[in-house]
């Protein structure tokens, strides 16, 4: 069994959160390039010299929100797998349409700073490049558990070339979702969509004939 977080760290962690969502309140209402990391931590209730005990700048006080989906589509990838006779691009999809379909509120939450965080990176690129950091980071995860997922004696240039894919696929849905003012497409349709169309080609699924 994995042992519980510490006390401590679960404090830890509620308080990046709380700064978290402060930061990106205040960013939706005045914009990224009005808010200070002052105005975070007056909002919080803490000293400043406190708000960078947790984060080095403004922008990177957001970056739990917009991992916090990232985080919750490889761990489900990580928990399960490709159901009898599923390929694993089909179980890819359905892990990305599982993970980008809100359960509750709290998820519905989520996108929905996700969405005003991304929408706010048109005019805050140290905000954009928080987001290319955290899909950076994404991608680096993803090559271990692609590995898992089509077995032992895979090509590692091709396990780089299908997360470099996969991950691109779920960003490019994200942002895309996010920047649209209808909401004739759901996160998750695009998700499959993207990933369908990014990924079809790829020789790790798609193995050349003996």
């Amino acid at each position: 069994m994995t042992a519980r977080p510490s006390l401590t760290a679960r404090r830890k962690a509620a308080t990046e959160l709380e700064i978290a969502r402060t930061a990106a309140t205040l960013f939706t209402e005045r914009g990224p390039e009005s808010t200070t990391a002052e105005d975070i931590a007056h909002s919080v209730g803490i000293a400043l010299r406190t708000f960078y005990r947790y984060f080095p700048s403004k922008e990177e006080a957001v970056a739990p929100l917009l991992s916090s989906s990232v985080d919750a589509w490889l761990a489900d990838l990580r928990a399960g797998e490709p159901t009898t006779g599923e390929s694993v691009p089909r179980f890819l999809e359905r892990s990305a349409r599982r993970s980008l379909t809100p359960a509750g509120h709290e998820d519905e939450e989520a996108l929905e700073w996700t969405r005003s965080l991304v929408r706010s990176m048109a005019t805050a690129p140290e905000l954009r490049r928080v987001w290319d950091r955290v899909s950076r980071d994404a991608e680096e995860s993803l090559v271990p558990v692609l590995a898992g997922l089509v077995g032992p004696g895979a090509d590692p240039l091709e396990l780089r070339l299908a997360s470099a894919a996969v991950n691109a696929a779920m960003r490019i849905a994200v942002e895309t979702w996010a920047q649209s003012d209808t909401r004739d497409d759901t996160p998750a349709d695009l998700a499959v969509r993207c990933i369908r169309e990014l990924t079809a080609g790829l020789r790790l699924w798609n193995p050349a004939p003996a």
